[in-house]
């Protein structure tokens, strides 16, 4: 898969936008209220209306959009075709600003019909300009959305989708809270190791998934620190952006298909389901990707290059537990009152992701998903 956008990157990218704006008379803008409310997303909305004759502003996107969501969001527009559409905003933003890029031209397929399985074929110009690090949706071919009836998340898949422009600009990220910061790294985090020991893994996802994993390695903590630092703040930026690369090259698995559920059924954001998942589903990969572990335990800033590729297998895996611990981020179920009794509905559910399930690099049978979601549940351990 070809990844054709221009990114734009750096502190104050974005002090002018006429040359990217050359020929837009009508533009669809998705964000959502709080975004909205940020003075450089203010600024930035002031250009647009200064520059774009006609724009309508799509405001209401929830977390975790359903398609019933969307299809409200498209009822609410008062004009269906657009020359271009912006997202402004972290991953939910930009996956419905995506699927409006496909879905606000002439002749657009229906949104049902691109949740049974029909492919866009063309997009009017989109620009994704991502609010948080970790989604990289900016940089994926997916649009994720919740199916309330039968609790999970589906994907529309297109690289049609992936936009004409994409900007990484630090200072939108500020305003971040720590625990929206800390869950949206863990996610970033889940696309790079899980790409990268995926066993569609290439190349050109591992070469992508190795830089990513450096600059999160290097900056995730330090943005929680020192969050007006915007350096490390545009590595974090650039982090996500590698981890959605990664997913456009290979695939993520475990950790992925299994948090789906959490996200459909109970509405645990994204970002925690997979923080409280990250280690236990590496955990049982480990054996199947020891070497990969190892590279990937390098590119700690305190890696203690000596160990043999086992023991960095294991002490990555001993991070990845310590890093949730200390971003505070839950690490069970049961902390956020889901109890074991949903354990039949949890395998079931996460079984069905097929498309993630096939990626993982070994294989998982009922028994082995039921033992990852068991030690999520402390009061069930011997």
């Amino acid at each position: 898969m070809n990844i054709n956008s221009t990114v734009i990157s750096g502190y104050q990218a974005l002090n002018d936008m006429r040359y990217l704006l050359r020929g837009v008379t009508t533009a669809v803008v998705v964000t959502d209220r709080n975004i909205e409310a940020i003075p450089a997303v203010q600024a930035l909305m002031g250009q647009l209306r200064d520059q774009i004759p006609r724009i309508s502003v799509v405001n209401s996107v929830p977390p975790e959009p359903s398609q019933h969501d969307v299809a409200a969001i498209i009822e609410t527009l008062s004009q269906r075709q657009a020359d271009m559409v912006i997202g402004i905003g972290g991953g939910s933003v930009l996956d419905v600003a995506k699927l409006l890029s496909v879905l606000c031209i002439d002749g657009a397929p229906s949104l049902d019909a691109l949740l049974a399985g029909e492919k866009p074929q063309r997009r009017t110009r989109s620009m994704l300009i991502p609010t948080t690090a970790g989604t990289g949706s900016e940089a994926t071919p997916n649009a994720i959305l919740a199916i309330p009836e039968k609790e999970t998340k589906v994907g529309i898949i297109s690289p049609v989708m992936l936009p004409d422009v994409v900007a990484l600009v630090p200072e939108l990220t500020t305003s971040m809270p720590p625990h929206i910061a800390s869950s949206t790294g863990i996610d970033a985090l889940c696309h790079l190791i899980e790409c990268f020991t995926a066993n569609v893994a290439n190349p050109v996802s591992d070469n992508y998934a190795l830089i990513g994993m450096k600059k999160l390695f290097a900056n995730l903590e330090t943005t929680l620190h020192e969050p007006e630092n915007l350096q490390a703040r545009l590595e974090m930026l650039w982090a996500s952006y590698y981890g959605g690369a990664s997913i456009a090259h290979a695939g993520t698995h475990l950790v992925h298909a299994m948090s789906y559920p959490l996200g459909g059924k109970y509405h645990l954001p994204h970002g925690v389901a997979n923080a409280i998942l990250l280690a236990p589903c590496m955990r049982f990969v480990r054996p199947a990707a020891v070497s990969k572990f190892a590279q990937a335990y390098d590119l700690l800033p305190d890696a203690d290059v000596r160990l043999s590729d086992e023991e960095k297998s294991h002490a990555l895996v001993d991070y990845f537990t310590a890093l949730v611990a200390r971003l505070q981020l839950p690490a069970s179920l049961e902390a956020l009152g889901i109890g074991p009794d949903h354990l039949p509905y949890l395998v079931e559910a996460a079984l069905d992701v097929q498309r993630l399930m096939k990626n993982v690099p070994m294989a998982v049978t009922v028994d082995d998903v039921r033992a990852v979601y068991l030690t999520l549940f402390p009061s069930c351990q011997a």
